[in-house]
């Protein structure tokens, strides 16, 4: 914004129209033409500021911190150990709910039924209310099973503790998984609220049941493979219609899938997907290994930076508009995007077009403004700013491009394409969004030279491997499981940047020799080797890790004594297949533990770790992340940028 006639006027920086300064904001310029409080006022010399919202911003009053915790009891739950590992991370995170009178909870279990608890404080323990009705679900005593979290605590904790013995014995395999989370929702659309619901198996009665469709899909191999991406596509719409009357109530659901089997994510993925929550994929569930994540996945849920009832608007200076939004929400009319839930882990993009002439030398603005609820209850506007230079010299924008930034948009892209399109398509056209780029740097910004060469900006070098790791995701792969592909895809599309690159390029540092650090070298993580066979050695130990899964490879002629210090074994032979990491008594441990406690702090993400060895499915998992290796899935990236830089030649001919 900027201000002139000695500050009793201002020109808008978003539409350009001049006004008056209101009177009590009045201020006289500096000699440099800025106010001479400018330094003084937040909203003047920062880029992000809040405003507390007054009474215009609320259709209500600001709603309380609400969270509805859902169970699945099924005989597989129970039987798997996910049912005993939900209720333990449960009763250890309820220390971490926001304190005061406004913090309110409920809990339901469900089966082929669904069965609420009575937390009232006057009952002697808590009392469970069972609706068998899964078409036309319904709430019993609505006033009783959400209740403040101050009166129930006791109770609560006696229940969770109880729920794995109670169902102990249970013969029911069926899961309402539908009409359980309608339930739920009914007990909470009054205020709003987190609906957190634990399941591990596919739902199969009442309201949204869903079919094997994988195991139809590969039964009938001719079809499947003309219309593959169809079972990459919700089954039908209603979970997709009950998805947007929760987020019309202000109800975000988060979604930890404990289940060793299909479940069928890309249908069940739309009601966090719309409701601004989070999915959570544990496969195969492990008893030995899994609860320790599940406890700190659902803690950072809980306790991470978030607010509540958000609507978000982004607005863009003369010349440039608003195309689309991607990422959690749920988008009722065209310039606003809905977020029943909000939090420091969710990344909207949007995508902007340009419709009018600009000035060379001008500047572009854009802003963010999200109004919000705190977890305590007080309304705030959050604005994000920013001014960009406009430039007709090509080359300087790629001397400024920022390549994760672009990455991450095709990547974002490309993962919107995979449900509606075949992946050989979604494929060319991520390798044509990268040959494009770098064509247009060839034709006008690289001086004259051999067209022998491929000449790449300094600021994309990288973005042809990028490229082909990407291709060679999960996401774009035909040999994944459909329900790795579509928790990929859903995982993509509310990813932020810094996340983006590591999914599919992930690093990779050699373990075995911890101790042997450079002088001076005082980062705790070792240093990262690029993703190809040739830099693994049979002697070697390597850590892989892409922001959620974390491999340890380990050769087949390692150090015995090596293996003793990290792992308390002694050959390769002896590795479990369920692995929980011990600190031992001795340096090489303390360093590999140090180095993987960083890494999840970087990553906000406890990592699941899993052993790997030659020979061994295990270890083919390992390789597939080789990606600058050729490979049933893509070219060696030596092999990519050949192919690349030929097309750039036939395009320039032509």
């Amino acid at each position: 914004m900027k201000f002139i006639d000695q500050g009793r006027k201002f020109i808008c920086n978003l539409c350009g129209f001049t006004d008056e300064t209101p009177r009590d904001y009045h201020c006289n310029l500096g000699p440099d033409g800025r106010r001479r409080d400018a330094d003084e006022r937040p909203e003047l010399c920062r880029g992000t500021v809040e405003f507390v919202a007054s009474k215009e911003y609320m259709v209500r009053d600001p709603m309380p911190a609400v969270y509805f915790f859902l169970i699945d009891v099924s005989m597989n739950a129970i039987q798997t150990g996910a049912t005993a590992a939900a209720c333990s991370a449960l009763s250890q995170v309820i220390a971490d709910l926001p304190e005061g009178p406004r913090t309110m909870v409920g809990i339901a279990t469900f089966d082929s039924t669904i069965h609420f608890y009575n937390l009232k404080r006057a009952l002697q323990q808590p009392l469970m209310l069972i609706v068998p009705d899964v078409q036309d679900v319904y709430t019993p005593l609505e006033t009783d099973v959400v209740v403040q979290l101050s009166e129930c605590r006791q109770h609560l904790e006696q229940l969770l503790e109880s729920i794995p013995t109670m169902f102990q014995n249970s013969k029911t395999a069926e899961s309402a998984f539908g009409a359980a989370i309608k339930a739920a929702f009914l007990a909470i659309k009054s205020t709003g609220g987190k609906l957190l619901v634990f399941q591990s198996v596919l739902a199969s009665t009442g309201i949204g049941a869903l079919s094997a469709r994988e195991a139809e899909g590969r039964a009938n191999i001719s079809s499947a493979e003309k219309e593959a991406h169809k079972l990459l596509q919700p089954a039908d719409k209603t979970l997709k219609t009950m998805a947007i009357e929760f987020a019309e109530y202000q109800v975000c659901v988060d979604l930890f899938i404990t289940t060793q089997s299909y479940i069928d994510i890309a249908s069940i993925s739309v009601i966090p997907r719309t409701t601004g929550g989070q999915l959570y994929y544990y496969y195969p569930f492990s008893a030995v290994s899994d609860p320790a994540k599940l406890y700190n996945d659902l803690r950072w849920n809980v306790t991470r930076p978030q607010g509540f009832e958000a609507v978000m608007r982004v607005r863009c200076s003369q010349g440039i508009q608003v195309q689309e939004y991607h990422g959690s929400f749920c988008k009722r009319i065209p310039t606003d995007v809905d977020l029943p839930g909000i939090d420091c882990d969710k990344t909207i993009m949007v995508t902007l077009k340009h419709d009018d002439k600009l000035q060379d030398g001008s500047e572009c603005g854009f802003q963010c403004a999200v109004l919000y609820t705190t977890v305590y209850g007080q309304r705030r506007i959050r604005v994000a700013t920013l001014s960009l230079p406009c430039t007709s010299m090509l080359s300087n924008l790629f001397r400024a491009a920022d390549l994760d930034t672009q990455f991450a948009c095709f990547m974002k892209q490309a993962a919107n394409e995979i449900p509606s399109s075949h992946l050989l398509h979604v494929r060319e056209q991520v390798t044509n969004l990268c040959i494009s780029s770098l064509l247009s740097y060839r034709k006008f910004c690289a001086t004259v030279s051999s067209s022998g060469q491929l000449i790449l900006p300094e600021a994309l070098k990288l973005l042809p491997l990028y490229t082909l790791a990407l291709i060679k995701s999960v996401g774009l792969r035909t040999d994944g499981k459909i329900d790795e592909r579509s928790f990929w895809i859903n995982h993509v599309s509310s990813l932020s940047v810094p996340l983006a690159v590591p999914l599919v390029y992930p690093r990779m540092m050699a373990i075995h020799d911890l101790e042997s650090k450079r002088e001076g070298d005082d980062s705790l993580i070792p240093p990262v080797i690029p993703l190809s066979s040739e830099h693994v050695r049979n002697e070697g130990i390597y850590l892989l890790e892409n922001g959620d899964d974390c491999l340890i490879y380990i050769g087949n002629l390692v150090d015995s004594g090596i293996l003793q210090q990290l792992f308390g074994i002694t050959s390769a032979d002896e590795l479990p297949t369920q692995f929980v990491l011990q600190q031992y008594d001795n340096p090489l441990s303390k360093k590999l533990n140090d180095a993987v406690n960083e890494i999840r702090r970087q990553r906000c993400s406890y990592l699941r770790l899993k052993l790997c060895k030659k020979g061994d499915p295990s270890g083919t998992l390992f390789f597939s992340y080789m990606v600058e290796d050729q490979s049933p899935n893509g070219p060696s990236y030596v092999e990519f940028l050949v192919h690349v830089h030929r097309q750039i030649q036939i395009k320039m001919a032509s």
